[in-house]
């Protein structure tokens, strides 16, 4: 029903714009997609409205650093669970939760494909990664527990604890014998875009 998914505080995943009033100290997750010439883009970030709390700073940073340590295992060759084994240990060894009903995907003509990218390690094999698959790579981390609740407007999806989530995420490309290519870097866009002014 929006265009951007923004969720604030113990708000994981989908939340819907509304009157809620942002805070200074609040966190934010903003979750959106595109799609340019047919193919989807898709990326969160989680910022702080000013400053936040050291635990809340803490929470945003060690997820920006599960998503970077899950790309890093985004390797022709590897599987989707070394993915998964990247992520869950950096958010574990920090002391926060892997929400573990939400997880990333392979995203190309249509949002949501196969495969199913958790970031946790589940039981059994997991799909092979091959060069030319891109994956939306999307850690989602609980300060306290990793329990979830769905929301009355049957879209928001919030830590039944209270406790602030955060969630980043990136579409990266896996390739052909050679590190992963993120597709949805802001960095790399705005120096792009400086570069050819």
């Amino acid at each position: 029903p929006c265009n951007i998914c923004i969720s604030v505080n113990e708000e994981i995943v989908h939340g819907l714009a509304g009157a809620r009033q942002l805070q200074f100290g609040d966190i934010i997750s903003l979750d959106c997609g595109v799609i340019v010439d047919d193919f989807i883009g898709d990326t969160a970030r989680t910022i702080p409205v000013g400053s936040c709390s050291l635990e809340a700073q803490k929470l945003i940073d060690v997820t920006k650093e599960a998503l970077y340590a899950g790309i890093s295992r985004a390797l022709s060759g590897n599987r989707v669970k070394d993915i998964s084994r990247a992520v869950q240990e950096c958010v574990e060894t920090n002391g926060f939760s892997v929400v573990r009903e939400f997880v990333g995907h392979g995203v190309g003509r249509t949002v949501h494909e196969e495969p199913q990218i958790p970031n946790f390690v589940s039981i059994g094999t997991s799909p092979k990664l091959k060069a030319g698959m891109t994956l939306a790579i999307e850690p989602m981390v609980n300060m306290g527990d990793a329990a979830i609740k769905q929301m009355g407007d049957g879209w928001t999806v919030v830590a039944r604890d209270g406790l602030p989530s955060a969630h980043q995420e990136h579409t990266v490309l896996v390739t052909e014998g050679g590190e992963p290519e993120i597709l949805t870097c802001l960095e790399k866009t705005a120096s792009k875009l400086k570069a050819a002014s």
